[in-house]
């Protein structure tokens, strides 16, 4: 199982366990909050989501989640979730995470208590490599959120490319690892065909900028 934001450290992350061959990805699986329709964090439309993970021609596992979750309801609603998992003999976990300890370590220690680990195809590779390495592979990602105390919102809605690397500030990490940015994936070679949408009205809600992705067709 891969834990999937439609990002694209997940997405690099599915396309190098696709091509080690060492673990077969069964499903993918988002938090969605009930309350938006969305993607956790993210903010991009489900049925956005449906067609990326339709284009990677792979099953999906959603994971509904309430506005304002706490900690503690995240932790239950997870670990009811994983158990599922478990029964159904999945005891393998993969993450996008690249440096943070701290993240990497309350993942293992969760999965550890019910059987299961977690593997971190990205873990402590250079972030400016990775997304060079992204860019290069023919992956093309649109920036959706933004927190505005880390970046400059004039990035929300921008196209992750060179051009984007060269403006980013230098105490940016380029990946966003520090949660400066996220984003949503729409063409690369896990894909069959690029998921189509236009780009809507940027907005502020809970401290971070939006730019809502449009689906089109």
């Amino acid at each position: 199982m891969l834990s999937w934001s439609g990002g694209k450290d997940s997405a690099l992350a599915l396309y190098e366990i696709q091509r080690s061959h060492q673990y077969s990805v069964v499903s993918l699986l988002t938090t969605i909050t009930r309350d938006y329709s969305r993607i956790s964090m993210h903010g991009v439309r489900e049925i956005l989501l449906e067609r990326q993970v339709e284009s990677a021609e792979l099953p999906l596992r959603k994971v509904y989640i309430p506005a304002n979750c706490t900690n503690e309801i995240y932790a239950d609603i997870m670990e009811k979730e994983m158990n599922l998992l478990k029964g159904e003999n999945i005891c393998t976990v993969a993450f996008g995470d690249i440096f943070l300890q701290d993240v990497r370590d309350y993942r293992e220690n969760n999965l550890r208590k019910i059987g299961m680990k977690a593997v971190f195809p990205l873990w402590s590779k250079n972030s400016g490599e990775i997304v060079t390495s992204f860019i290069n592979l023919g992956f093309k990602a649109v920036v959706t959120t933004v927190d505005p105390r880390k970046l400059s919102p004039d990035f929300c809605g921008r196209i992750i490319d060179r051009q984007f690397l060269k403006d980013l500030p230098e105490k940016v990490d380029p990946a966003g690892e520090n949660g400066e940015f996220h984003s949503f994936v729409f063409e690369g070679p896990i894909f069959k065909s690029p998921i189509r949408f236009s780009i809507g009205e940027r907005v502020m809600r809970d401290s971070f900028y939006f730019c809502d992705l449009l689906p089109i067709g």
